[in-house]
């Protein structure tokens, strides 16, 4: 069974070819990603009408560079996998209408994923794939989560962000120290430079007794910081980064360990854009290693939006037998879609009435 999967949530085009239906883990075959990041960073973020202009012209030429790349025919493709939400509206439109109308030319099946369930399972993309259950760490630029996950579509939540992500808390920070756009990596980047223990910074609900995240008011305290240096600020941009990025991942990492022993689970998986963190990977490595904790991420290339982790989401839940296709071609986008509504989801199929 091959499932071609395409992603279109926000700013980056992913299609993605993967061969399931095997009692193993399905394998990628061939894939490519189109970054909208160049476009953006003129306008210090994504514009979504831009986003989705964009999604138009990138997406079926990407579409026909993987069928080349795994050297596949459009008519070998059994299922047309597509990101359903959550995400920009108007992008989300782009991926799911291209999809049903090459799902409906071809008279295969399509199938609506959550743009989360793919960051999560990502991981069974990688040399070293996780084995089920697991706790996972689900960090990007909206989502802070953890989760027990005890199978394909069984996903218990622990803990989630009451505020601003983590991801959120990087890319403010850099806009508040001038960095730009994308804001994470170049706050990681410059972080290399600094010294993360130059700032007392608070590590919010670190201690609070729950699994809970929250990040605001660590970028009200940079801001102070921010306010105090003044004509100062670009001498210690560098020591404000690390110590911004530290208190960051102290949090990601204390509440991680606390996830793991309150579930008695020895694996951990990674999952998101701000797992690509080598902080992160850092720390979190040493202390797993402490407790004979496994721990599995994406491949770096991976960590971001892309179709290959769509595809396998699909295939996986197909696989699974916990969802089906369907050769209905009308859809809708979802948005805002809580990763705990999955399973009273029906997928790709639009919601009645």
């Amino acid at each position: 069974m091959k499932v071609l999967g395409i992603e279109s949530s926000c700013d980056e085009t992913g299609v993605a070819l993967v061969e399931g239906g095997g009692a193993g883990v399905p394998r990628l075959l061939a894939d490519a990603l189109h970054s909208q990041v160049e476009m953006h960073q003129a306008y210090g973020g994504v514009v979504p009408e831009l986003a989705s202009r964009d999604h138009i012209r990138r997406v079926l030429p990407l579409a026909e560079s993987v069928l080349a790349k795994a050297q596949a025919d459009v008519r070998d493709i059994d299922v047309v996998a597509y990101t359903r939400g959550p995400g920009l509206a108007g992008a989300l439109l782009v991926g799911a209408g291209v999809a049903c109308a090459l799902g409906a030319a071809l008279g295969k099946p399509v199938l609506g994923v959550h743009h989360l369930e793919g960051h999560l399972l990502s991981p069974f993309l990688s040399q070293d794939p996780p084995q089920f259950p697991f706790v996972a760490l689900l960090v990007s630029g909206g989502h802070t989560q953890l989760m027990r996950v005890d199978g394909v579509g069984r996903y218990e939540m622990l803990g989630e962000t009451i505020d601003d992500a983590a991801g959120e808390a990087f890319d403010k920070t850099a806009k508040l120290l001038g960095l730009g756009y994308p804001g994470g990596p170049a706050l990681a980047k410059l972080a290399e430079q600094g010294d993360p223990q130059a700032f007392k910074l608070p590590r919010p609900l670190m201690h609070s007794g729950d699994l809970d995240f929250s990040f605001a008011g660590l970028k009200t305290a940079v801001l102070t910081q921010v306010k105090k240096l003044g004509a100062d600020l670009e001498a210690r941009k560098a020591d404000l980064a690390a110590s911004t990025q530290a208190a960051i991942v102290d949090v990601l990492v204390r509440k991680s360990i606390d996830a793991l022993e309150r579930s008695a689970m020895n694996r951990l998986v990674v999952a998101g854009g701000v797992g690509a963190n080598a902080l992160l990977r850092t720390r979190l490595d040493a202390e797993c290693a402490r407790r004979s904790v496994r721990v599995h991420y994406p491949e770096l290339r991976l960590c971001t939006d892309n179709g290959a982790m769509i595809a396998m989401a699909a295939a996986m839940r197909l696989d699974a037998g916990v969802e089906r296709a369907t050769e209905v071609y009308a859809f809708d986008v979802k948005p805002r879609w809580p990763l705990s509504e999955l399973s009273k989801d029906t997928g790709s199929r639009p919601s009645p009435g």
